[in-house]
C-alpha cells in the first residue's frame, strides 16, 4: 500500500500507513494534515517511529513468553531536525529480544539527513483494574460549553481539521489575549475512529505549549526531547489531556502531559523539553 495516496475519511490511520522496504527499513509520507506550519507534528512523528520499531520486531519474531504481540510501552525520541512535509525513511534495528521487554532504535531521516533518534520499549500493556489511579480533573465528555478550536477563526485548521479537540469553558487564557498558568487541558479524539494506543501516545503532545499563557506571541515551540511512556489501552471516546510546565528558564521549559480515557484509566504519560516559541 502506498503511504502517499491514502484516503480513508481517517485522518489519523491515513497518516500513520507506512511502506515496508524490507530488512528493517520503512517509508512514509508527511503531508500538511498533521502539521505545525510548514513542518510535521512531533506527536505523528513518534508513532511513525514506533510504528516501525514494533513492525522490526514483529518482523524479527519478537512476541512474549505466551506468544502476544507486543505493544509500545515506552517511546523516548530525540528532535534532532524537523523535517519537512515530503517523504522520510525510517531504519529499525533491535537492541534486545526478550520474553517480557523487547528494544528497537529508529533512526527517521530525510534526504539522507538523520531527523530523529528514538528508543521504543515493547512489551505487553496491563489489563484489568488499576490498583490506584490519579482521578481525572476534566469531565469525561466535554461540556456543552466547551470551546471547540474549530470553530472559530473561518474553521478547523492544523490539528484542530485532523482531529477533534476541545478546551473546557474560559480556557486557555492565551486564546483571549490573557496570561496564566502555564497549564492547558481538553478533550481529544480521532475523526472516523476511536482512540488506540498510537493515538494515545499522539495525544501526549497534541495540546498546545503551555508556554502560551505566559504572553508574547504564540509561535513554533521545537521540542528538544520527548518520553512517553504507555499505560494501557484507551477505551472508545475522548481522551482527556492534561499540560503543565513546572519550570520556564531561559529559552527552556518543560513540559508534564498526562492522557485519561474515558473510563478514567491513564493511557498516556508524556514528559519533554522545549524551547521557547519562535516566531512564525
Amino acid at each position: 500500500m502506498s503511504s502517499a495516496a491514502v484516503h480513508t475519511g481517517r485522518p489519523f490511520a491515513d497518516a500513520h500507513v507506512l511502506d515496508d522496504l524490507g530488512e528493517g527499513r520503512f517509508r512514509a509520507h508527511l503531508d500538511d494534515v498533521w502539521a505545525v506550519g510548514p513542518k510535521a507534528f512531533g506527536g505523528l512523528l513518534m508513532v511513525l517511529m514506533a510504528k516501525a520499531g514494533l513492525a522490526r520486531l514483529a518482523a524479527d519474531g519478537a512476541v512474549t513468553a505466551d506468544g502476544a504481540t507486543l505493544d509500545p510501552l515506552a517511546v523516548s525520541v530525540d528532535f534532532l531536525r524537523a523535517p519537512d512535509l515530503r517523504p522520510v525513511e525510517l531504519v529499525a534495528e533491535p537492541l534486545k529480544i526478550g520474553r517480557t521487554v523487547s528494544s528497537v532504535t529508529v533512526r527517521l531521516t530525510q534526504d539522507g539527513k538523520l531527523m530523529l533518534h528514538a528508543t521504543v520499549t515493547a512489551g505487553v500493556l496491563p489489563d484489568g483494574d488499576a490498583r490506584w489511579e490519579t482521578p481525572a480533573e476534566l469531565a469525561p465528555e466535554p461540556t456543552p460549553d466547551a470551546v471547540d478550536p474549530a470553530a472559530a477563526n473561518g474553521g478547523a485548521r492544523g490539528l484542530a481539521a485532523a482531529c477533534e479537540l476541545r478546551y473546557p469553558a474560559g480556557s486557555p487564557p492565551f486564546l483571549r489575549g490573557e496570561t496564566g498558568p502555564p497549564q492547558v487541558a481538553g478533550w481529544v479524539r480521532p475523526r472516523g475512529e476511536e482512540p488506540d494506543v498510537l493515538f494515545a501516545l499522539l495525544s501526549g503532545d497534541i495540546l498546545p505549549p503551555t508556554v502560551f499563557n505566559l504572553g508574547g506571541t504564540p509561535g513554533w515551540a521545537p521540542t528538544v526531547q520527548l518520553t512517553a511512556l504507555l499505560r494501557g489501552r484507551p477505551a472508545p471516546g475522548w481522551l482527556r489531556v492534561d499540560g503543565r510546565s513546572r519550570a520556564v528558564v531561559g529559552t527552556q521549559f518543560d513540559e508534564d502531559v498526562t492522557v485519561v480515557d474515558a473510563t478514567g484509566r491513564t493511557v498516556c504519560q508524556a514528559r519533554q523539553l522545549a524551547l521557547a516559541p519562535l516566531a512564525g
